[in-house]
């Protein structure tokens, strides 16, 4: 297995790469002496190339990036629901090759894993290097100690995944695996601490600090679901008026303007009828936007850190009312605070499986082995 030295050097090529030698020295704290010998396996066993010679504006000899090799294989990543699976294919770096999404006729463990075994055949060949799958629930050393939505306890999911696909599998908490996609890959890159929000069907929240996402066996609880954020809002299936489940899920909005306008629509009828001026849509969408505001406000005063990553399969609610979001966090923070920096991943479900995808490539990092 990987040192710590040789698993720092592997994650930051693969993170900020192509990247300069000078650059991997001042990052990992590192004499060129040392960079040498650590990067020489990685370079004999093809895992790390050197680029050619680039000019990097200084005085001296022209730099040789170092990267990941070209053609290292595939990663899928699934993310679960209880009725889909959303799939996708990437490169190493998560980026996406292909994405499928197929219904999900039944919760039993085996015939999900069958029908993921299904859609990533469909989409791959034998390049595939590992899988990672996500769910809402609380997750450990790959089984889900339960899931309420599928309605499992006690698992052992990735083991009967990967005998359906022939891979390791990683499985991982939804929320942890996005935090943990947005860190390495994503709007988050390069930040050193930052919270992660969504809303949609649920509403949840990551936290990275000092480069590392905190992981918690509490991920799986749904905590950030129940936040009060108003006083007049609706009430929750719990009771709770005005928490955050109540004010910012695409089907409390839903019901609200189907109550309001005596017909069912849907959570993107709703964003629709809102920006044609439709009163009661508009109603709840502002209430929303000034909920969303002060959540984020919220998460940024309580951990320090003053940048967010917006993400979820509800995140088409915020162009729609972003100064109102933004007027709501400035009215949450001390005018003293830094601004609260936001990135919006606007991918929807394709974020979430590509969050599962990115802890499938972290396993495989940590898992390679010099003979």
């Amino acid at each position: 297995m990987l040192t710590d030295s040789e698993r720092a050097l592997a994650r930051a090529v693969l993170i900020h790469g192509p990247i300069a030698r000078s650059a991997l020295t001042n990052r990992l704290g590192l004499s060129p002496a040392s960079l040498t010998r650590l990067a020489k396996p990685f370079l004999d066993r093809g895992y790390l190339v050197e680029l050619d010679d680039l000019a990097d504006g200084t005085v001296g000899r022209p730099v040789r990036p170092l990267d990941v090799a070209p053609g290292l294989g595939v990663f899928a990543g699934v993310k679960i629901t209880g009725d889909a699976v959303h799939a996708v294919v990437t490169d190493v770096r998560a980026g996406l090759v292909a994405q499928r999404t197929v219904p999900l006729a039944t919760h039993e463990p085996e015939g999900v894993a069958a029908v993921i075994a299904g859609a990533l055949r469909a989409m791959t060949d034998d390049s595939l290097v590992g899988v990672g799958a996500a769910l809402g629930g609380a997750v450990a050393d790959g089984t889900v100690r339960y899931a309420p939505f599928l309605g499992w306890e006690g698992v052992d999911f990735a083991s009967i995944l990967e005998r359906e696909v022939g891979v390791p599998v990683t499985l991982e908490n939804d929320l942890v695996a996005l935090t943990e996609a947005e860190r390495w890959f994503g709007l988050g890159r390069g930040i050193p601490g930052f919270v992660v929000l969504t809303i949609g069907v649920g509403v949840g929240y990551g936290l990275v600090v000092h480069g590392e996402v905190v992981h918690s066996a509490e991920a799986g609880l749904g905590l950030g679901g129940h936040i009060p954020l108003s006083d007049t809002g609706p009430l929750c299936q719990e009771g709770h008026r005005g928490c955050s489940q109540a004010m910012l899920t695409s089907g409390s909005i839903a019901a609200q303007v189907s109550a309001a306008l005596q017909r069912t629509v849907t959570y993107d009828e709703v964003l629709a009828l809102a920006i044609a001026g439709e009163p009661a849509a508009a109603a709840v969408v502002d209430a929303a936007a000034d909920a969303l505001g002060r959540f984020i406000a919220l998460a940024a005063n309580l951990t320090f850190q003053s940048a967010a990553v917006l993400a979820g399969d509800g995140i088409g609610l915020f162009p729609i009312v972003e100064d109102r979001i933004r007027a709501a966090i400035s009215a949450g923070r001390d005018p003293r605070a830094q601004p609260v920096q936001l990135f919006v991943d606007d991918s929807g479900f394709t974020a979430w499986a590509r969050g599962a995808a990115a802890v499938a490539i972290q396993a495989a990092v940590d898992s390679l082995q010099f003979d």
